[in-house]
């Protein structure tokens, strides 16, 4: 099928699905309609969806992941089992990357929103959030603080998403509590993933951005949890950790903080 097709097909069974979309034009430009297929595919409620949709929409993902490229994380400099790399977090081949999910932990539902839950999703497919639903329904109460959940990652190129709703920074610094459950997010997704048998783990920079923890506070947090946590499991499974940031501020405090013992990255 021809892409500008294919792309039709998917917007109009998205729109076909609420009456509130029948007067949305579909755009002539690629790039347009595939900006206006995320935004729906964002504020999609997680019911039932046919395989033909469904097959397309994995078409039409798999195609722009391989527009994006692929990153192999064994390819990336290292220090030890860590690595610092900037970048889309949904093009990493680690066998999980780690979600900044909120509490009902369906994902964003804000049309084309810059935070990473709404790039996970929307880099996924709709499976993504039909699976997180199955996984609530069986909690019956939205996910705690601190904890992690594993789902499968769909069409992205990890096998799996590690899901953890970090602290809200409500105050002009983060409180005692506001650390503990931010080491408590770390330590949950490792033991998540050391539970899973996984070797590899791609961490995002859990609660700044639209959590207001401060960047370099969080940093600290993130390193010294994570080794504090090699240093008490010498022998995890665990074998490369990826601190994946966007941000030039991030990359430049978690650069620093990782060569602070003089070594470098390489």
């Amino acid at each position: 099928m021809i892409r500008e097709k294919r792309l039709n097909f998917l917007i109009e069974g998205l729109k076909a699905e609420s009456a509130n979309y029948a007067n949305i034009s579909i755009p002539e430009n690629l790039k347009d309609k595939q900006k206006l297929l995320r935004a729906l595919m964002n504020v999609r409620p997680p019911h039932p969806i046919a395989d033909e949709w469904l097959r397309l929409q994995d078409e039409e993902l798999q195609e722009q992941l391989a527009e994006k490229g692929v990153v192999d994380i064994e390819t990336l400099p290292r220090k030890g089992r860590y690595i610092l790399w900037q970048g889309d977090i949904t093009r990493l081949n680690a066998d999980a990357i780690v979600n900044a999910a909120n509490s009902q932990m369906l994902g964003c539902f804000v049309p084309l929103h810059g935070c990473i839950d709404n790039a996970i999703h929307s880099a996924a497919g709709v499976q993504l959030r039909l699976e997180c639903e199955k996984l609530m329904l069986s909690k019956e109460s939205p996910e705690p603080t601190g904890e992690a959940e594993i789902t499968h990652a769909f069409n992205l190129p990890s096998k799996y998403v590690i899901h953890t709703v970090g602290p809200i920074v409500h105050t002009a610094e983060p409180t005692l509590k506001d650390r503990s459950m931010l080491e408590a997010s770390y330590l949950n997704c490792l033991e998540c993933a050391e539970s899973h048998g996984l070797t590899s783990i791609a961490f995002c920079c859990i609660s700044t951005g639209e959590f207001h923890y401060p960047n370099q506070e969080a940093a600290e947090v993130a390193l010294t949890t994570v080794k504090r946590y090699f240093k008490e499991n010498p022998d995890s499974s665990l074998t490369s950790v990826v601190f994946n940031v966007f941000k030039d501020i991030d990359y430049a405090i978690y650069k620093k903080l990782l060569n602070d013992d003089g070594q470098e990255l390489e």
